[in-house]
């Protein structure tokens, strides 16, 4: 029982993670493309990227602690009272 607590916990920091992950990509890139491409472009891309990371960590937020499973039960047992 105890992994499967640990794991609940973690997996939102996926969420918080991914999208750093995508933010300095998009920094990177606008750094990159900084005299090569008007400001326009450049902010158009950095703004897809961010929007990239923003749908993907949310969906990671909302997906993280969903499980279908339900609980197992122990099976009934009979007592002679």
């Amino acid at each position: 029982m105890m992994p499967t607590i640990l794991l609940i916990d973690v997996l939102p920091i996926f969420g918080v993670v991914f999208f750093l992950i995508f933010a300095v990509v998009a920094f990177i890139a606008y750094k990159m493309l900084k005299k090569t491409v008007k400001m326009a472009v450049r902010m158009t891309i950095v703004v897809a990227i961010l929007l990239i990371a923003l749908v993907g960590s949310i969906a990671l937020l909302m997906f993280a602690g969903s499980s279908k499973e339900s609980p197992t039960k122990s099976a009934p047992t009979r007592s002679n009272r």
